[in-house]
């Protein structure tokens, strides 16, 4: 007999043969279950903090098939970007060369950890047959007017030398490089994302199975606001500065304007206040502080006096213009009315004035209120000090005075977003061409349809340039082209797409990935998306869902898909951390599992991975921990093991329950609770594999004591021995989603000639899930020496006053623990049931 699972040898042959189990018949859509990783980008090696997405992953495809479902789990390659430029030009190889190399290196990582994909799909978003169609895809925005052209004030990192979207800039550094960012205007290209703004956000009520926080962060993304534009007259100027509100019932109380540092209006006031040298150096500071994580950027109340009044349009009162760091341009319109009285920050703002600002309180609990405040009164309340408005609730007076402002046309109704349209120009050699054509007669045009793709030259020299422009833009054979429209000479657009172009759509490739004609089978995506299930990180709660919602919409707007959501249900897995941190190359704290599996087998490395936590949270790695794992694969293996002549030995099913005897039934129960444990825990939509690996540790343990209960069943009875193949047979099934190549290699050496993944999941016996008793077991060396029924009520002091006045307990030196623990003086009580 082999005491542990002979791995080595084991693995490599089912892993060899699941390559055609996970083959998808795409036609037979009766029961079709569309099961997607979110696809990784080719970095290199795998550490074990990645291993968790796929596994959790390949468990659940496995199950699903169990099911009886037709199970499509694709894999490819989110293979342009960054990393790949910056490791070949460290490496001095092509970026091409390093992208393939580092994929074929990951393909051998899936299949070592058992995790495997339908590779006869498989796309990676670098190669011409793919970025085609994302080329495509920009050529359809840019015919339906939400792809354009503009000069903009862009993140800019002098390192990476490209341009960085706000989500790319941590702390006023580059989230790769930790270079410091700089502001620079460039001509980019932009996708009109902000037009689905309310679609988006309306959406999300709709998606019922994703997480709440993940809805929570791109309703906040969106930030969609519903208040009042109000026009404030610069004085001697015919200039206005307008601003948005959603208190206009405070404008009575408005004694200050902010505006952005990068107003338009700045420069020009300051100018006109004559305080431009001044000004100038407060807008500088300002454009780092614009660098700053968002939050910290706005709890500063930094400000500068231009030297400018705007007349408040509500009390006709001239009021001092500011600039200030805490504004910004990208929210609203840049323009922030100063309420001292009903706003902290502007309560604060104005302790620290170099000029006399005064704070006048337009809101108060009651008409009688009205003295000097410690602090910005925030509260609804009745208006005070406000004309003709006084004495009115102050959600009432504040229709009325938005209709008064209206009627002068000094205000309108209006919605803002914090969403701002998608920057996709990067200026880096290593993304998909922009398919589009500069002609000095003809302007903008997009590449024809058949002239795609735009071929990504190999033969460049791909090093930044540092001046803002892209490495594409030095050649000259890729450069200068002819324009589609009018035969002239023309230019190539030298921009590449940023990559989370590429991953908006890729979903839908994998329905026809080698389709040369189109970007995909119209059919087939409609009969198998949205997805039914995707897995990944929530690092990708805001960026990648939200890019690949607006995609989808516009596919269905344009007519070439009928559905509008790309995934039904979301699950985002917690990190994997060691020693606190999340895992990375840079902390130096990552897990190698090629070493683990060597040593401990696949198995091993999954169940500890699922085993770890709950799926949803972040979970400590432990080396030493792994070990628990392999203990618990290798007592099932030797329970097989030991037993093996007992799965030829009789046909004989498991006998009737009701005909059991109180030995035999605990063991039935246990199996049925294990059951619908394990279902309900995976299949409940929580993905639960940590307590489903836990319920199965314990119908083990049972399953020990229940062989040793029989003495091994060297008695020969047919009952007993049935009832161990059947509860044997149940313990494979349900563990081999989790662990499966020491389950697949049990049962075929049971006798069963189909893999086990076309075996139905068992039905629970309902009749025995609950016991009505706890079943007592004193155990000595590991050997039964009594075992007493109780009632299931019992508190623990009861429990324990029962086994004392029972006269089987006898008092023993060693037990062995397999649930909860009674201890009694002299004795040790064992609940195994419940």
């Amino acid at each position: 007999m082999k005491d542990f699972f002979p791995f080595m040898e084991i693995d490599k042959k089912w892993q060899e043969r699941w390559e055609e189990l996970f083959r998808c018949d795409l036609d037979d859509t009766d029961k079709k279950f569309y099961c997607l990783m979110m696809f990784p980008y080719p970095s290199g090696n795998l550490h074990v903090g990645h291993g968790r997405n796929y596994i959790i992953g390949d468990a659940l495809a496995r199950i699903k098939m169990m099911e009886g479902m037709n199970v499509l789990a694709p894999m490819g390659w989110d293979s342009f970007g960054l990393p790949a430029e910056n490791a070949a030009i460290k490496n001095k190889i092509k970026p091409s060369t390093w992208t393939e190399d580092n994929i074929a290196n990951m393909k051998r990582q899936f299949a070592k950890w058992g995790v495997m994909y339908d590779w006869s799909r498989e796309i990676a978003s670098c190669r011409p047959d793919y970025y085609k169609w994302t080329q495509w895809l920009f050529t359809q925005l840019f015919k339906a007017n939400l792809a354009y052209q503009e000069e903009a004030s862009v993140n800019w990192c002098p390192s990476c030398a490209t341009v960085l979207a706000n989500e790319q800039v941590v702390g006023g550094e580059c989230e790769r490089c930790k270079s410091q960012i700089e502001l620079k205007k460039l001509k980019q290209w932009f996708f009109r994302i902000t037009i689905y703004a309310d679609k988006l956000l309306d959406d999300l009520d709709i998606l019922k199975d994703w997480p709440g926080r993940v809805c929570t962060m791109q309703r906040n993304w969106i930030g969609r606001s519903e208040g009042v534009e109000v026009a404030f007259k610069l004085v001697e100027s015919d200039e206005v500065l307008n601003c948005f509100t959603t208190r206009v019932d405070t404008i009575p109380g408005a004694t200050f304007i902010v505006i952005a540092a990068d107003h338009p209006l700045a420069e020009e006031l300051i100018k006109k206040g004559w305080r431009e040298k001044e000004g100038k150096s407060f807008i500088e500071h300002a454009k780092q502080l614009r660098l700053q994580e968002r939050e910290k950027t706005e709890n500063t109340k930094e400000g500068f006096f231009t030297g400018c009044y705007a007349v408040n349009p509500s009390t006709g009162k001239n009021i001092p213009v500011f600039l200030a760091s805490y504004v910004l341009m990208d929210y609203g319109t840049g323009v922030v009315m100063g309420v001292p009285a009903h706003d902290q920050r502007d309560f604060e703002f104005v302790q620290d004035s170099p000029i006399e600002i005064p704070v006048i309180q337009v809101i108060a609990s009651s008409t009688k209120e009205d003295g000097e405040l410690d602090k910005a009164f925030l509260d609804d309340g009745i208006m005070i000090n406000s004309g003709e408005y006084n004495g009115l609730e102050n959600r009432v007076a504040m229709e009325k005075i938005t209709d008064e402002l209206s009627a002068q046309g000094l205000a309108w109704r209006v919605v803002h977003y914090r969403l701002k349209d998608w920057l996709i120009s990067r200026q880096r050699y290593w993304g998909a061409p922009i398919p589009m054509i500069h002609c000095d007669s003809c302007g903008a045009v997009p590449v024809p349809e058949k002239d795609l793709p735009v071929i990504l030259p190999d033969d460049v020299d791909f090093m930044p340039r540092g001046d803002g422009k892209s490495p594409l833009a030095a050649s000259d054979e890729f450069v200068k082209t002819i324009c589609p429209r009018c035969g002239g000479d023309a230019r190539r657009d030298t921009d590449t797409m940023d990559t989370f172009v590429d991953s908006s759509w890729y979903f839908l490739r994998y329905m026809s990935p080698n389709d040369d004609e189109k970007p995909f089978d119209r059919d087939l995506v409609n009969r198998w998306l949205p997805v039914n299930q995707y897995v990944g990180g929530i690092e990708h709660a805001i960026l990648h869902l939200l890019y690949s919602r607006f995609i989808v919409k516009f596919l269905r707007d344009a007519g070439h898909i009928d559905f509008d959501e790309p995934f039904s249900n979301l699950f985002t897995q917690g990190m994997i951390t060691r020693n606190g941190s999340k895992m990375s190359k840079s902390a130096g704290n990552t897990v190698d599992p090629n070493p683990l599996i060597e040593k401990y087998g696949a198995d091993t490395v999954r169940v500890y991975t699922l085993f770890i936590g709950p799926p949803e949270k972040d979970a400590e790695w432990n080396d030493r921990s792994v070990e628990g794992a392999f203990r618990f694969i290798n007592r099932v293996w030797r329970l097989y093991e030991k037993y093996n002549g007992l799965f030829g030995s009789s046909d004989k099913e498991c006998p009737d329950p009701a005909k059991l005897d109180e030995d035999h039934i605990e063991v039935y129960r246990k199996t049925q609770q294990t059951i619908q444990r394990v279902k309900d825990d995976i299949l409940g939509g929580s993905f639960h594999f940590n307590t489903a690996i836990s319920a199965l540790m314990e119908l083990t343990n049972s399953l020990y004591l229940y062989v040793d209960e029989n003495d091994g069943f060297k008695s020969g009875n047919e009952d007993s021995i049935a009832l161990f193949r059947y509860s044997m047979k149940n313990l494979v099934i349900l563990l081999s989603p989790m662990a499966p190549h020491i389950c697949e290699e049990i049962w075929e050496r049971t006798g069963h000639g189909e893999t086990i993944f076309k075996e139905g999941l068992p039905v629970a016996d309902e009749k025995y899930l609950r016991a009505d008793t706890y079943t007592l077991v004193l155990q000595v060396n590991g050997k039964i020496r009594s075992r007493i029924d109780v009632e299931k009520d019992l508190d623990k002091k009861d429990l324990e006053r029962r086994a004392l006045e029972d006269p089987k307990i006898i008092s023993f030196i060693e037990g062995k623990i397999v649930r909860k623990v009674i201890t009694i003086p002299g004795k040790l009580v064992n609940i195994v049931a419940n």
